[in-house]
């Protein structure tokens, strides 16, 4: 017995040996291993998970903001702008208020985030492929344009994916302190949307996020990776140092990449959370208007909902609280990318769109 046991663990010894050269083979080859590809994944899907959740909460009370001037009544305003606003959450509602409805973001954040930066590296791969195929350059790199594609594929992959709980979430942030609480949480949020509306009530408001998305998502990823680009080839001023960019001009292509792509995306995301808040019969009081001015909307789609809302708000309604997301945009761009890409770099991930 005992020298089967030798023999089982020599097996087993040699085996492990083997396993290791097969594997350091492979590195060698420059083919990962079935292991090292999964950790890969799992690190990557980790570090845009961090980054997402991050870069929310720390700009948590002026995305609650946004999505109240979004919303609320324009016969019952009791949100005039940026400043006034956060005084008067912090007035009626305390500090908890300014991060209402932040944990139920975060648990869409990070999962969105994660998809959508995976989502983004494995699109750059696979048209990068394309692109060098169709082209016959095995030398050929990823264009703005290119890019732009790559980074609208991630969006909607995400956000499709996650899309019951950015409408949840929404319901929740627009709940105040005076409102009926409807929802007690995201789960019991869920349960009572899809008993008493229905399971596409969850999907409401999605084609103007699908739309959106892609000049949101995609500029966002172009004009940074392009700008980082430029600013490693062209170097001016010195900014890269052994073609790398330091954090804080890393920064200033997030805040750069996400002011483009907020800016030219922001009406697809009024309308939505417009029509994320139809067929919410105990609405909270920011949308119904305490019941002291006319009853909000009802929108038949997406094209019912602009022209309602030009035609009873003015164009300008359009662009409700873009000031708040202006503000908030920019950190939380910025704050996303050097977090995903800081992260992957404790976490020995490595990744370049032109392998």
């Amino acid at each position: 017995m005992a020298s089967e046991d030798v023999k089982t663990s020599e097996s087993a010894a040699v085996s492990t040996i083997v396993n290791l050269a097969e594997e350091a083979k492979l590195a060698r080859e420059g083919v990962k291993a079935p292991s090292y590809a999964v950790l890969s994944v799992c690190k990557s899907l980790v570090a845009g998970g961090v980054a997402g959740g991050l870069s929310r909460t720390a700009v948590a009370p002026l995305e609650r903001l946004k999505i109240l001037l979004q919303v609320q009544n324009p016969h019952s305003i009791k949100y005039n702008g940026t400043i006034q606003g956060l005084k008067y959450i912090w007035k009626t509602e305390g500090f908890r208020g300014l991060f209402k409805g932040n944990g139920t973001n975060c648990a869409r954040i990070v999962p969105n985030s994660a998809v959508k930066f995976f989502s983004y590296e494995q699109a750059s791969k696979g048209i990068l492929y394309m692109y060098r195929q169709q082209t016959g350059n095995e030398n050929a790199q990823l264009t703005p344009v290119l890019r732009l594609g790559a980074g609208a594929t991630a969006g909607i992959i995400a956000m499709s994916a996650t899309y019951p709980m950015d409408m949840v979430r929404g319901r929740l942030t627009v709940q105040t302190a005076n409102s009926p609480y409807q929802y007690r949480g995201i789960f019991h949020a869920l349960s009572t949307v899809l008993r008493e509306e229905g399971p596409r009530a969850l999907y409401r408001g999605w084609l103007p996020s699908v739309i959106g998305v892609v000049p949101y998502v995609g500029l966002n990823f172009a004009v940074y990776e392009s700008l980082k680009d430029w600013l490693v080839k062209a170097n001016p001023y010195g900014l890269a140092q052994d073609s790398e960019l330091s954090v804080t001009t890393r920064l200033a292509c997030g805040a750069a990449a996400g002011t483009v792509g907020q800016t030219v995306a922001y009406p697809l995301d009024v309308i939505r959370r417009r029509m994320q808040m139809v067929g919410w019969k105990d609405a909270s009081s920011v949308v119904t208007g305490d019941g002291r001015g006319k009853a909000s909307h009802e929108y038949s789609g997406m094209i019912d909902a602009f022209r309602k809302t030009v035609r009873h708000e003015g164009f300008g309604a359009l662009y409700k609280g873009l000031v708040p997301n202006s503000v908030k945009v920019v950190p939380s761009i910025a704050i996303a990318f050097v977090t995903y890409e800081v992260v992957k770099d404790l976490l020995g991930v490595e990744f370049r769109i032109s392998d």
